[in-house]
């Protein structure tokens, strides 16, 4: 099929069962792509139809202004559409939104405008209130109004609810997606209610929002607070939120978010942002609850190539506590302890260069401890012993104690891995004294020979 713009390839999405990362269970789950939109994510559709009806109403004519508070991908979805039939647009996003997605809005051609995360909904500086502020100073403005437009809505109540269906061949028991503006399953359940009232339509909260309690208990019992997954979750109820099409409401950690969306990814083959992966933890918890085997559809809204910089940016992750530390709570004592028990063999300020060559090479070791009156005052190695020789600023038979060098690094039985491997990248070895008082001595290959072992036999289990 050839299309007459980009615009008539938005939908059609592809449905894809999911195998690994629900583990063993008696359900299955399949999940839409809607990263396949032109726009890479759901929104592209609701963007259309928002787009098209204030064109179809006189709200949106040559000359105007497209204006509009997002998290991202709706913006995108007005900037493309704005680009193709020439219409200014402005967008204004908070700052937890990825770099990424800016980059590309701009790329587009639309104006940014970027306002903090952590201010209350109706505070002058949150993006929301931004966006009003830009419709009444800019003339011509349209403000798409996502929040509270039908349209957004009844995008999905037209296009993606009967997709689905004939998509799944009517085999179909509960759809679950995240929830934001409300756009995408409240016009699902609309037309699930009318059509097919027993499909089950079940939300999914980040733990942060307000949504998930509004819906269990009509009031707010946890205060919003700022979270790290984007595009989902409200500090305060959209118009668009319709919970009386709603049947469930599942939260999801941001922490849980993170990890599905790296599982995703590896185990599926199927890169998609954070609010996707909350949307499969969402359903597995959901599917927890129910008493017969059932087939669950997951809306995925967006690609993950939006967040490289965060979700699958380790450095990200770590500073954010969403990288799990295998070896968190391993000590040193753990590292003595996986190592064959043998005495440390030290070598003495007044022994010979040639003596101590000769321990090293009786024991099989690089490098010992130097002891002076019964006290560890310094190390050696092969090299300090190699270099003197053959640029003849020492004898054989001359002592070491002019060789040593290094201040002795002691470590403790209860002490990290992390703080080891700190005091190892002065490049000695440190010493340990346990309980015993028995001597050990640890090198940067013992550590590396216990944290491969052990994370090879975490991956087995």
């Amino acid at each position: 099929m050839i299309h007459q713009d980009l615009l008539g390839a938005i939908g059609d999405t592809p449905v894809v069962r999911l195998n690994k990362v629900v583990g063993d269970s008696p359900h299955e789950f399949f999940v839409k792509l809607e990263c396949f939109n032109p726009g890479h994510s759901v929104k592209d559709r609701a963007a259309l139809r928002i787009v098209e009806g204030a064109e179809e109403r006189g709200d949106l004519r040559r000359g105007s202004t497209i204006i509009e508070a997002t998290s991202g991908n709706t913006g995108l979805g007005l900037a493309m559409i704005g680009a193709i039939r020439g219409y200014p647009v402005t967008l204004v996003m908070p700052d937890k939104v990825s770099e990424e997605k800016r980059a590309i809005l701009r790329a587009f051609g639309a104006k940014v405008v970027v306002c903090p995360t952590s201010v209350a909904p109706e505070d002058a500086r949150s993006y929301y209130m931004v966006a009003k502020k830009l419709v009444e100073m800019t003339p011509n403005a349209f403000y798409a109004n996502q929040y509270f437009n039908e349209d957004n809505l009844l995008a999905h109540y037209e296009m993606t609810a009967p997709e689905i269906w004939q998509q799944m061949a009517g085999q179909l028991d509960c759809v679950v997606a995240g929830v934001g503006t409300g756009g995408t399953l409240s016009g699902l359940g609309r037309w699930f209610r009318e059509h097919h009232p027993d499909v089950r339509m079940v939300g999914v909260d980040p733990v942060g929002s307000i949504l998930h309690d509004l819906f269990h208990h009509d009031k707010v019992l946890n205060p919003p607070h700022t979270y790290k997954i984007e595009g989902v979750g409200e500090d305060m109820l959209p118009g668009n939120v319709h919970f009386d099409v709603m049947d469930a409401f599942e939260r999801v950690s941001d922490l849980e978010a993170f990890e599905m969306c790296r599982r995703l990814v590896k185990q599926e083959g199927i890169c998609v942002g954070p609010s996707a992966a909350m949307a499969v933890v969402g359903a597995v918890k959901h599917a927890a609850s129910l008493a017969t085997p059932s087939r669950l559809l997951i809306i995925l809204p967006d690609h993950g190539r939006a967040y490289l910089s965060k979700a699958f940016n380790e450095d990200w992750l770590r500073e954010n506590g969403f990288l799990r530390d295998p070896l968190a709570g391993r000590t040193i004592g753990d590292v003595i302890r996986s190592k064959p028990r043998s005495p440390v063999v030290t070598a003495h300020v007044e022994d010979s260069v040639q003596e101590v060559v000769q321990l090293m090479k009786r024991h099989g070791i690089s490098q010992a401890p130097v002891s002076s009156d019964g006290q560890i005052v310094g190390v050696l190695d092969e090299s300090d012993l190699l270099r003197p020789l053959v640029d003849g600023r020492m004898q054989p038979s001359e002592p070491v104690i002019h060789l040593v060098k290094g201040s002795v690094i002691w470590a403790a039985p209860g002490d990290s891995i992390g703080t080891l491997l700190s005091q190892l990248d002065e490049g000695f070895f440190a010493l340990v004294r346990d309980a015993d008082e028995t001597l050990h001595i640890l090198t940067k290959i013992d550590v590396l020979d216990y944290v491969g072992t052990t994370l090879a036999t975490l991956r087995e289990t």
